[in-house]
């Protein structure tokens, strides 16, 4: 980890880095900050200079981007000691508190502080894209910042991250990474191998479907077919297409051990051998077709986890009717807020996420455990807690054509909501 303007160290310590760097222009408060903290590395650099030998997981810019002289090539610098995973992250003032913050200084309740940048959201946007960095979460934290026993607390905890009041903070933050290049994006599209999970559950009338409608995804597609304790034929199905098919396909086919499609999704990743993991679900009510957008998106770097949306092409009310209709929204709408992040469709069994994000998203799951029996919420709060770039695509969601559907609406939800609420202790009122 690399902090830009150090200062005396507390924060890149209260991090705990593997490797943490600061770099501080002033050289009294470097010898202080290596005193304190001996097990991290200090310098004495000036990030518009800075030409680091390495690169980070992470970039932290503390307030520092509102004492820059050149901002530009700052930023510039920055990218030397990024890769495309690495997450730079920004903290700046709300330019409506500047009124505030200057009386607070006259009168004697703020350390004095000249020639800052009162930098807007789109100020701080419009620089990172000129340097060829893209935001990935904007949001705001402080409503008080004056400390007040118990008042700072209720405010700062439950007030700040409500709507309207959440406007009015004090501190905004910004997430951003690296654009991948153009010759990157050809690379991956040609190179990467894609792994096709199929979780099956009394579906035996779409399995031959699901094989011979797939497009061929990158270098290499794997199809895996998750068989879940089915009471039709659909196990006897899937091994007859795996038989049929197999000189043609890399099929391999397993039966669930445990409950539920994320349980399956889950079984599915673990034997999964493609750089780019996409879920399919076996009642086709998504195109297969479509996948190819899915692949695209995730190989070519351009989103880090690849949504499915049903909400951009007309929808019969025989595949959606208007309830789940006005239920998907409602949870869409809930999601986007917990997550800093606009999700349209929050409900599409349709997901991709790269072989090793998903590595990542798996061995950081103990911060939620185990509390998903879809997956799709699973890897949506897996995915906003690695900071990873979001991004919907647009499926042609068709009704079933075999079989009925294996969800109980109403109890589902209730489940669904339970979930959101146990996101919005652990995402959004940390």
């Amino acid at each position: 980890m690399l902090e830009i303007g150090s200062g005396l160290g507390n924060l890149l310590n209260s991090v705990k880095p593997n490797y943490g760097l600061g770099i501080e222009v002033n050289p009294h408060t470097i010898d202080v900050a290596r005193q304190k903290f001996p097990d991290l590395k200090f310098l004495v650099e000036d990030a518009e200079f800075y030409q680091g030998d390495r690169t980070f997981d992470y970039v932290i810019l503390a307030n520092t981007i509102s004492y820059f002289e050149n901002i530009q090539k700052a930023l510039l610098n920055v990218r030397s000691a990024c890769t495309p995973s690495t997450r730079v992250i920004l903290t700046f003032h709300n330019p409506a508190w500047e009124p505030i913050l200057k009386l607070a200084t006259s009168l004697g309740q703020r350390m004095p502080v000249h020639h800052l940048n009162w930098l807007s959201y789109q100020d701080i946007n419009n620089l990172l894209d000129l340097e060829g960095f893209e935001v990935i979460f904007h949001g705001k934290r402080l409503l008080l910042p004056k400390r007040i026993p118990i008042i700072s607390w209720l405010c700062n905890k439950f007030l700040a991250p409500l709507p309207v009041f959440n406007n009015l903070c004090l501190s905004e933050y910004v997430v951003a990474r690296m654009k991948p290049s153009h010759a990157q994006v050809k690379q991956n599209l040609k190179n990467l191998s894609c792994s096709v999970i199929i979780p099956a559950r009394n579906e035996a009338g779409n399995i031959e479907s699901c094989v011979t409608r797939l497009p061929k995804l990158g270098k290499h597609t794997e199809i895996i077919f998750i068989e879940g304790h089915s009471s039709d034929n659909t196990w006897e199905e899937i091994q007859r297409v795996q038989a049929k098919y197999g000189q043609q396909y890399d099929i391999k086919i397993c039966q669930q051990t445990g409950k539920g499609k994320g349980d399956a999704v889950r079984q599915g990743f673990a034997i999964a051998t493609g750089d780019v993991f996409i879920i399919l679900d076996s009642d086709l009510t998504v195109k297969p077709e479509d996948l190819v957008y899915f692949f695209d998106a995730i190989a070519s770097g351009n989103c880090e986890f690849a949504n499915g949306c049903r909400l951009i092409y007309p929808v019969s009310p025989k595949a959606m009717p208007w309830l789940n209709r006005m239920a998907n929204r409602f949870f869409a709408w809930l999601l986007s807020y917990l997550l800093n992040n606009k999700i349209k469709d929050s409900l599409c069994g349709t997901k991709a996420i790269s072989r090793e994000n998903y590595g990542r998203l798996a061995a950081n799951r103990s911060y939620f455990g185990e509390f998903d029996p879809f997956g799709d919420f699973d890897l949506l709060f897996g995915a906003a807690k690695l900071g990873l770039q979001m991004k919907d695509i647009p499926v042609r969601y068709v009704p079933r054509t075999y079989g009925s559907s294996n969800i109980a609406h109403f109890k589902e939800g209730l489940v669904l909501l339970k979930m959101c609420l146990y996101a919005a202790k652990k995402i959004k009122f940390l």
